[in-house]
């Protein structure tokens, strides 16, 4: 073997492996800890009746915060690796925090945007374990509004 240079990735993973050489364990666990504790408050969120409430089933969400980019838009450069991920935050707004906690999501296609028949996700959380609960409500959605047969103009 040899060792990976930035040749051998893409211009993002690259800079983001010479940020992280900057960060000593410490630094690291400290960023764990704040997610699991973030985590654990969350979930909590679900859970817990908090103010005298019951907790919660689902949680529903846009899967994106703005329309579907188009190709090439979440492309980094060499000269400007981070444009990929400045340009990209937007789309993970509302399906990271899920990432971090774990937690089972689900988007369905519910809404096609008019001007570029491109499907738009409605996303839905549930609280830990509760994987059958979306899959019960998505198949529900999709008899109520199927999307199988529906595809955007340019697809693979």
């Amino acid at each position: 073997g040899r060792e990976i240079g930035p040749d051998d990735v893409e211009p993002l993973t690259w800079a983001q492996y010479e940020m992280g050489r900057n960060y000593s364990s410490g630094d690291y666990l400290r960023a764990i800890t704040s997610a699991h504790a973030w985590t654990r408050r969350v979930i909590q969120w679900f859970t817990a009746e908090v103010d005298g409430g019951q907790g919660f089933d689902l949680l529903l969400t846009p899967t994106m915060a703005e329309p579907p980019a188009l190709l090439g838009d979440l492309v980094g450069t060499a000269d400007d690796p981070w444009r990929a991920l400045g340009r990209a935050t937007p789309f993970a707004a509302y399906t990271a925090p899920f990432n971090v906690t774990g937690q089972p999501a689900i988007s369905v296609p519910l809404y096609w945007e008019a001007s570029r028949n491109l499907p738009i996700g409605v996303q839905l959380v549930a609280n830990q374990y509760r994987e059958d609960l979306l899959i019960q409500v998505a198949s529900q959605l999709e008899t109520a509004r199927p999307w199988a047969d529906r595809r955007p103009p340019v697809h693979a």
